[in-house]
């Protein structure tokens, strides 16, 4: 995303290590080869937020490669913009596998990350947007995505609430 590579500059700035992971590749490697040579550094990694398998595989590279992770920024996001009567269910799922279930494992990921290595001030960011507190008007987005935002408002607040708890 372009909120995405922005974040990213902004961070190997401020010399940290940034891992960008999307499913096009060639968008993050770009972004990555342009940071060459900055304060801190950045590495791109394939990965379809969509697949398990593919956030699991990302997470063990992280771990090999870093460590582990201090800080995780989700800004994955998919809209459908189609109407829910006109929607296509297939495309629904997936869209709710990008925007709620790929950044619920790569938040669980990053927790588990963050507790095996005794990191308490770690920080996990899930980027939303205004969709995720009121339902707009009909055709400025699809009633799907609103769902999917406001998932991700309640989910944010309840990990707040487990981690206090924790």
């Amino acid at each position: 995303s372009v909120i995405g590579a922005a974040i990213c500059r902004v961070l190997v700035e401020k010399g940290m290590k940034v891992v960008g992971a999307a499913k096009s590749i060639k968008k993050v490697q770009a972004v990555s080869e342009e940071l060459v040579g900055r304060k801190g550094s950045m590495i791109a990694i394939h990965c379809d937020i969509t697949k398990d398998e593919d956030v699991l595989a990302l997470f063990e590279s992280i771990k090999n490669k870093f460590g582990g992770v201090d800080v995780c920024i989700n800004s994955a996001s998919l809209d459908t913009f189609t109407t829910l009567l006109d929607g296509n269910p297939n495309k629904w799922r997936n869209m709710l596998n990008v925007n709620v279930v790929g950044l619920c494992l790569c938040t669980r990921e990053a927790i588990a990350s963050m507790q095996q290595r005794g990191i308490d001030d770690g920080q996990i960011i899930h980027l939303n947007n205004i969709a995720g507190h009121y339902v707009s008007s009909p055709g400025s987005v699809s009633a799907m995505y609103t769902a999917s935002k406001f998932a991700v408002t309640a989910l944010t607040e309840g990990l707040r609430q487990e981690l206090r708890q924790a």
